[in-house]
């Protein structure tokens, strides 16, 4: 029973109750989320993570009026539940439902949108700069994870922030000890070699004689040293960037937590809180491996995930295994990846190849420039990186890798929509911003073998390359375990429609639309073409089908703004070739949450979809001249 929980719709609400029913509302809103998302699949360990210092945040600050910004947002459940949203949980990463991250236009408690890493204290420190300029009294809280602070923007942030010295600005570390891989980098390594140096261990003693006659606390000082990362070092650290340092405290302790927060709004300046966490606490089977619980599917609570035999292979995982086989051949091939060990497929290339495998923490930027500083001493770079995390380092993709035409190989996964995740981790704009760039070779596989050989002729280019694929199983067509390099530049016909002069389609399709356009086809009697390469185009093939068809259509599993559809009628248009072309791909929209197949039809890209589009465009006047124009064709 949530008797408690029940009660409250609006953090006014929870400040209404005594201090002594918080914890007991701690245990329901923690069981809650439990059975919430084992109901609807999301991210669960980092929410069971946070639940006490949720509650301690919306207790003691007054939000909305305060600003809560939550890094990345994947921990913002209890946030949500306890603001207005907890019986539309059930809709929660659906279509029509709740975004699985803090949105803007969901609630006024979600002060700022987050799903990429490393923005919350930015956020905050404009928030807070506005509020003064505008003669407002309001705090804005960052809360932010210790993966999340590896990023360099964080402390771009932070060193921003330190000039201001009545900033009503707080920053609170939520410390769990893990990102979705485990974090890295020098940083992470001199605070644990701080933790077992002669100074700390010095310093410890010091606390301990000083603190002997409070055993609670120093009870609570040795429970807390594994996290700690030294009692007296953190301090210096951060108040070099002007912040005042407290912590570390226990984050699930609502007896620490709630004075603690009380005395930071009576100080002056930018504060920096450091809170202790655990991942999955409260949920023993999260507790124990938090990364399988980071974002899991539906599941009994009560037996836990359970693994299901996957009856085709994901694109990640024919990466993976590509990665590993071409790393035997070939000893200059490394592996590069800014956090995303596991969702990129490249744990077994770790296992075997420790030496060339580089995870650089979440700094995509960093990683890009990486690659091209390894390219550039005769190595094979290969970043796994999804598209949507490409955005991130466009400015490096183009300055560091394109420009000095350096062959680094971008594994783009997560290509097109993803699902639950929504708009902020779609891949939808890869195509457009990559096939601008100059020496950029961009690929798109229509199936499991042609993503393998497709990775192998992008490793064999001199120049920067990209192969895009999507998330999720493919076809289920099988894989050559031999690698052959295809022809740069060259599509394939699939399918030759037998259909008289005056009624003839050819549709253009790129990865992952080919295996629905060839469906649409038979149901059309269409031709269609694989076109394998997005960037350099297949001008001939294009030519010679736009001269033997009436009417043209591109089909792509991203924006048709600047995508592949566009390249195909910029061709025509350099070659004076006249042809109706139908381009279909994703609107001009961002897209929410939800089932990729149910996506996908929405925006008429399944089957169907395509084959209604045709009709619609060109089939139902087929008695009249194809080169007509409507509101809705483009005649080149």
């Amino acid at each position: 029973m949530s008797e408690l929980l029940n009660t409250i719709n609006e953090p006014a609400q929870l400040r209404k109750l005594r201090r002594s029913e918080l914890e007991r509302l701690a245990n329901e809103l923690r069981a809650f989320v439990l059975n919430s998302v084992a109901r609807t699949g999301g991210h669960l360990s980092s929410n069971l993570g946070t639940v006490e210092l949720t509650i301690a945040l919306h207790y003691v600050f007054n939000t909305p009026h305060d600003r809560i910004v939550w890094d990345v947002g994947h921990q913002s459940y209890p946030h949500k539940i306890l603001t207005g949203r907890r019986e539309a949980m059930s809709t929660l990463r659906q279509l029509g439902g709740l975004s699985g991250f803090p949105c803007r236009n969901e609630s006024e408690y979600d002060a700022f949108g987050t799903a990429h890493s490393s923005t919350s204290i930015s956020a905050a420190l404009g928030m807070a700069r506005a509020s003064q300029l505008k003669g407002e009294k309001r705090f804005s809280i960052a809360v932010i994870g210790d993966g999340a602070m590896t990023a360099g923007m964080a402390f771009e942030a932070m060193n921003n922030a330190g000039i201001y010295d009545d900033l009503p600005l707080i920053v609170i570390l939520n410390d769990n000890e893990m990102s979705i891989s485990p974090p890295v980098g020098a940083l992470n390594r001199y605070l644990a070699r701080l933790i077992s140096g002669r100074f700390y261990a010095a310093a410890k003693k010091g606390v301990g004689q000083i603190l002997s006659i409070a055993p609670p606390v120093l009870k609570f000082l040795r429970r807390m040293e594994g996290h700690a990362k030294g009692i007296v070092v953190p301090a210096t650290f951060f108040e070099e960037f002007g912040f005042n340092y407290i912590g570390p405290i226990d984050g699930h302790d609502l007896k620490s937590l709630i004075p603690t927060l009380c005395n930071l709004k009576e100080l002056k300046g930018p504060q920096f809180l450091h809170v202790v966490t655990k991942k999955g606490q409260g949920y023993s089977l999260a507790e124990a491996d938090p990364v399988l619980y980071h974002g899991p599917g539906k599941f009994n609570p009560a037996q836990g995930i359970q693994s299901v035999p996957a009856v085709r292979k994901t694109y990640t995982q024919v990466f993976g295994e590509w990665l590993c086989d071409i790393a035997e051949q070939d000893e200059r091939v490394i592996g590069i990846t800014p956090a995303m060990r596991e969702g990129s497929g490249l744990i077994e290339f770790e296992q075997r190849f420790p030496n060339r495998y580089y995870d650089v923490g979440i700094a995509e930027q960093h990683a890009v420039t990486f690659a091209g500083g390894l390219a550039v001493e005769g190595l094979k770079p290969v970043v796994a990186i999804y598209s949507t995390f490409v955005q991130r380092a466009y400015d490096q993709l183009i300055h560091d890798i394109a420009l000095q035409n350096l062959p680094v190989l971008f594994a783009i996964d997560r290509a097109g929509l993803v699902g639950a995740d929504g708009a902020t981790h779609a891949g939808a704009y890869d195509i457009a911003f990559l096939r601008c760039i100059p020496n950029m070779t961009v690929m798109a596989p229509s199936d499991e073998n042609e993503c393998r050989q497709m990775l192998y002729t992008a490793l064999q280019q001199s120049g920067p390359t990209a192969v895009r694929y999507p998330r999720g199983a493919g076809p289920g067509v099988a894989i050559q375990k031999p690698m052959k390099a295809l022809p740069l530049g060259k599509g394939e016909v699939r399918r030759m429609s037998t259909q008289p002069v005056g009624q003839r389609i050819a549709i253009l399709a790129f990865g992952s639309m080919v295996a629905p356009s060839l469906a649409a086809a038979e149901t059309l009697n269409a031709s269609v073409a694989n076109m394998r390469f997005i960037k350099p185009l297949d001008a001939a093939l294009v030519h010679q089908l736009a001269q033997t068809h009436d009417a043209l259509v591109t089909v792509e599993e991203g924006c048709v703004m600047g995508g592949a559809g566009s390249a195909c009628i910029e061709s025509l248009l350099a070659a004076g070739i006249q042809c109706p072309v139908l381009q279909l791909g994703l609107p001009d929209n961002f897209i929410a949450q939800g089932d990729p197949a149910r996506l996908l039809a929405n925006c008429g890209l399944d089957s169907i979809g395509i084959a209604q589009a045709i009709r619609q465009r060109f089939l139902m006047h087929a008695t009249e001249h194809l080169g007509a124009t409507s509101a809705s064709e483009l005649m080149i």
